[in-house]
C-alpha cells in the first residue's frame, strides 16, 4: 500500500536526514505525517508517532486507531492500549527502525509536548532539533500534483469572491456576506476555512472577527477568505466598496498595488525571503504609510494554510523554484479603513506565477 509518491518522499526525507546527520525523524498526527504517509490518524492525547529511521519506518499506534489506520497504510504498527501504556510498544518501534541508540532526533514541531517528552525519555542522551532542514525543507517545494490542487482551490476562492461581490449591498451585515462566501465554497464541495469581512473601520484590523456591523454606503470592505478541497487550501484577499469609496481610498489602493508588484518583481529563485518583504515595505514606507503596514508580506501555503516559507523582514530562507507563498501587503488606517491585496504564487524559474485569475482592482457596488 506504499504508493510510488510516498516512497519517493520517504527516500528524499532519508537523504535529507543523512545530510543533516539525523538518525530518527518522529512525526505526530498532522500535516507532516500527512505529507510523509498520505494520511494521519485521529489526533488525541494517546501517543501516536510515525518513526522514520535510516532504512525502515514504523508507527507507534494506539490500538483504538489501528484497525481504521490499517486501511490507509502498510507501514508496520506497534500497538498499545490504555491498560498497558505505550512504553513497551515505543521501545519495539524504535528497535524496528534501528533507532534505539539514536544520537540526533528530529521532532515534528507541531506534535504534543507529552509525545515529544515520551520519545526523548526513551532515548536518553539524544539531542533533538525540529524539521527545518529535513521534512520542512522538502515540503516547501511543491510537486505538480500539489500545485494542481492548490490551483483548483484558487479557482474556487476566486468564484467565492465573485459571489460576495454580487451579493454585497448596503444594510447587510458582515456575517450575512460571510454566509454567501461559505455557501459558495460548500456549493463546490470545498470546506470553508475562514472568512474575514471587515467593513469600514473594521477593515483596519487585519484579523478582524467578522461580526454584526452593517455595510453602509461609503464603506471600503476587506474580504479575506479561504476554503479547502482535496486536502489543500486557498487564500485570497480583495476589496469592495459600497458605493463611492471613502476619501483617500484610491491613492492608498494604488500604493498597496505597487507594493504587490514590487514584491512580485523581487521574488526570484535564489533571493532571500526578507528581500521580497523589503521590496513591498519600501514602497509603502516611501509613500509615508510605513507605520500602517503592520504584518509580514506573506506566508507559505501547502497542506497547511500557513507554513514555511514566511516572507518576513528577518527571514533568510532562500527562495527556490516550486515554493508556494502569499504576497499580501496592506495599509490599515485606524478608524477609517484597511486595504490588503493578496495573491498566492508558485515560484517558477523566471519568477512567480499567480494562482488566482481575479483582478486586484477595487470592486464598486452601485447603490
Amino acid at each position: 500500500m506504499m504508493t510510488v509518491e510516498m516512497g519517493k518522499r520517504l527516500a528524499a526525507l532519508r537523504a535529507k536526514m543523512r545530510e543533516a546527520g539525523v538518525d530518527l525523524a518522529a512525526l505526530g498526527p498532522g500535516s507532516h505525517m500527512q505529507w510523509a504517509a498520505g494520511f494521519h490518524p485521529h489526533a488525541d492525547e494517546r501517543p501516536c508517532l510515525l518513526l522514520i529511521g535510516p532504512e525502515r519506518e514504523a508507527f507507534l499506534m494506539p490500538v483504538l486507531n489501528a484497525e481504521g489506520s490499517r486501511e490507509e497504510t502498510a507501514i508496520a504498527f506497534h500497538t498499545w492500549d490504555d491498560a498497558v501504556g505505550p512504553d513497551a510498544a515505543l521501545a519495539a518501534a524504535l528497535a524496528d527502525v534501528g533507532a534505539t541508540q539514536a544520537g540526533h532526533v528530529v521532532l515534528d514541531e507541531t506534535m504534543r509536548a507529552d509525545f515529544a517528552l515520551l520519545l526523548l525519555g526513551a532515548l536518553p542522551g539524544a539531542r533533538h532539533s525540529f524539521t527545518d532542514s529535513t521534512i520542512g525543507a522538502l515540503r516547501m517545494r511543491k510537486d505538480a500534483a500539489e500545485f494542481a490542487k492548490l490551483k483548483m482551490n484558487a479557482g474556487i476562492a476566486d468564484r467565492a469572491i465573485q459571489a460576495a461581490f454580487a451579493a454585497a449591498r448596503p444594510g447587510m451585515t458582515e456575517l450575512e456576506l460571510a454566509a454567501v462566501i461559505k455557501d459558495h465554497f460548500s456549493s463546490e464541495g470545498a470546506s470553508p476555512q475562514f472568512w474575514i469581512v471587515g467593513s469600514g473601520g473594521n477593515g483596519a484590523f487585519p484579523h478582524h472577527q467578522t461580526g454584526g456591523r452593517r455595510l453602509a454606503e461609503g464603506d471600503a470592505v476587506v474580504v479575506d477568505i479561504g476554503g479547502r478541497k482535496g486536502g489543500f487550501p486557498s487564500d485570497i484577499t480583495r476589496m469592495v466598496a459600497i458605493g463611492r469609496p471613502p476619501e483617500g481610498y484610491g491613492q492608498i489602493h494604488t500604493i498597496v498595488e505597487k507594493a504587490v508588484q514590487a514584491a512580485l518583481k523581487a521574488a526570484k529563485p535564489g533571493v532571500q525571503a526578507k528581500e521580497v518583504d523589503a521590496a513591498a515595505r519600501k514602497v509603502i514606507a516611501d509613500a509615508g504609510y510605513g507605520e500602517y503596514f503592520v504584518h509580514r508580506t506573506g506566508h507559505g501555503m501547502g497542506i497547511d494554510g500557513h507554513e514555511p516559507p514566511y516572507i518576513t523582514a528577518t527571514s533568510e530562507t532562500v527562495l527556490e523554484e516550486g515554493m508556494v507563498f502569499s504576497i499580501e501587503p496592506g495599509i490599515y488606517i485606524p478608524g477609517r479603513f484597511g486595504i490588503r491585496l493578496e495573491e498566492i504564487v508558485i515560484l517558477r524559474e523566471d519568477g512567480p506565477e499567480i494562482l488566482s485569475t481575479l483582478p486586484r482592482d477595487l470592486h464598486v457596488v452601485r447603490v
